[in-house]
């Protein structure tokens, strides 16, 4: 933890802050020591268990994924509290876990819509990597029903699996377009030069030209 705080930098903070993050550790930083210190699942639930976010970050790097109960991450989950916390447990550790597809279904499902979004952001993973056994269709009926209206972070995750239905699945390219068009979420969100539009329509679209191209 003194080597953490030793880490903090006011103006990534700073930077942090205006993403829901409260922590002002480098990245980079953080990662090289994630390397120095190998697996280590103890001091990993130790971390977890602090109120730090930094702590936490730290925490989804070291661990052993696969040796977490499943009522262990639905806990974590709930505890995650900020945006960065939460996406990479979903992704560093979740996605790792024999779990995993228990708790989409269960997440997914959940009234609170962070924790709903986790469940949106494993089958937008489902989608991409291992769609069998997916209805698209329905999945689509849902997001068209309830994406515009969604909390941000659901919002986000639903409209990514939006996207990899779109991307992966010629069969209902036209439809996930049409309803990217139509709901119009996150149409302007502010992106970098050089990046890919989260917008539906042009996630889609780009990623299948790339596709073609290779």
């Amino acid at each position: 933890m003194a080597e953490l705080a030793a880490l903090e930098d006011p103006k990534a903070r700073k930077v942090n802050e205006k993403h829901g993050d409260d922590h002002g550790v480098n990245l980079g930083k953080l990662r090289a020591l994630a390397k120095r210190l190998k697996t280590q699942q103890e001091l990993a639930r130790q971390l977890w268990e602090t109120d730090d976010t930094a702590a936490k970050l730290l925490a989804t790097l070291i661990c052993r994924p696969k040796a977490f109960e499943r009522d262990e991450l639905d806990a974590m989950l709930r505890a995650a509290r900020t945006p960065k916390a939460h996406d990479w447990l979903v992704n560093y550790v979740v996605k790792k876990s024999p779990h995993a597809e228990e708790l989409r279904l269960a997440w997914s499902a959940d009234p609170d819509p962070v924790v709903a979004s986790a469940g949106w952001a494993l089958t937008a993973e489902r989608v991409a990597k291992k769609p069998e056994g997916l209805d698209l269709a329905e999945l689509l009926d849902v997001i068209e029903a309830e994406m515009k209206g969604a909390p941000d972070r659901l919002q986000w995750a639903m409209n990514s699996c939006l996207a990899q239905i779109g991307i992966g699945h010629a069969e209902h390219r036209a439809r996930a377009l049409d309803i990217g068009e139509r709901l119009e979420v996150l149409k302007d969100y502010p992106t970098p030069p050089n990046c890919t539009s989260p917008f539906a329509p042009i996630w889609i679209t780009e990623m299948v030209r790339r596709q073609q191209e290779t």
